[in-house]
């Protein structure tokens, strides 16, 4: 039973409540809502009974929401966000039911959408829904299921608190560069100093940690920054400067030597990518059936 029944407003109230807040006065709310103005005070007026509270400060001919009106619409505009996913979920797979995963773009597009196709052909019941987040997110204010991660779930260290995991690959990092920028490679780890160097936001340490395993530990080099390894690649096919990329990205780059190591053989990195899930929340049947199958699969 849905708590507090008795304080659900219509869901016309509500629509003429967000739309008064987003667009300022009653006829445009109308206009949008295909309504008279009248109709839309009507609903207005309904909705300060049913509440119990006054949620408007009549400005001349603007309607403002008062302070507790305005965080009561923002929450009301999620859920009928939500709602609208929900309705347009169900419209678009009858038959079964809809996953909802966050990627990350770069092992998204070269790891995870090759297999999904197989996927499919076993599961036609699941409609896989694909959205881009490069960080950690609350599962309870959104509509995931479950997200793709790198990082770290080991010897004690969660870098993703209340998620439950499933290992899906190590990885491996590469110093490479243009041939244009870098002809031949280093004989001594620590020449990269003397060139540029790129990095992506979210690991700031890779070229500190490289150094350290060469032997020159403390150093933390200035580089280019890059919120995503597929602009980075770019950058470094294009020779902006020295790059520390996964093996998985870049097969066909060093296959076609548009990317060329730079010094030594790959190192495992610090991280791994993840299956996530909430651990609070029951995994709907479409969650556990591409679970299952991932892991069949590894």
């Amino acid at each position: 039973m849905i708590g507090g029944r008795r304080y659900l407003p219509s869901l016309p109230s509500l629509l003429a409540l967000e739309a008064v807040d987003r667009l300022g006065t009653a006829s445009a709310a109308a206009a949008e809502l295909n309504l008279t103005q009248g109709a839309v005070s009507r609903q207005l007026q309904v909705l300060e009974g049913q509440m119990g509270v006054a949620l408007f400060i009549r400005d001349h001919h603007r309607l403002r929401l008062t302070q507790a009106a305005q965080d009561y619409c923002r929450e009301v505009r999620r859920v009928l966000q939500a709602l609208g996913q929900a309705s347009l979920t169900l419209r678009t797979n009858p038959g079964g039911g809809a996953l909802n995963l966050a990627i990350l773009p770069a092992f998204g597009m070269h790891w995870l959408a090759p297999r999904l196709a197989r996927f499919a052909g076993q599961h036609p019941e699941v409609t896989v829904n694909l959205s881009t987040r490069l960080k950690p997110f609350d599962f309870a204010s959104t509509n995931f299921d479950a997200a793709i991660h790198y990082g770290r779930f080991d010897g004690g260290r969660q870098d993703w608190p209340g998620v439950d995991h499933l290992p899906l690959m190590a990885e491996e990092i590469l110093a490479v560069a243009a041939p244009s920028l870098l002809p031949q490679p280093l004989s001594r780890a620590e020449e990269v100093l003397a060139l540029p160097l790129l990095q992506l936001e979210s690991r700031t340490g890779d070229w500190g940690r490289w150094l350290s395993h060469h032997g020159h530990a403390g150093l933390r080099p200035p580089a280019m920054l890059f919120d995503q390894f597929a602009t980075m690649t770019q950058g470094a096919i294009h020779g902006l400067g020295l790059a520390l990329l996964p093996l998985f990205l870049i097969e066909r780059e060093l296959q076609e030597q548009r990317l060329v190591p730079v010094f030594g053989p790959p190192l495992r990195s610090l991280g791994s990518y993840f299956l996530v899930w909430p651990k609070d929340q029951p995994a709907r049947a479409p969650l556990r059936s591409f679970r299952d199958w991932l892991q069949s699969t590894l």
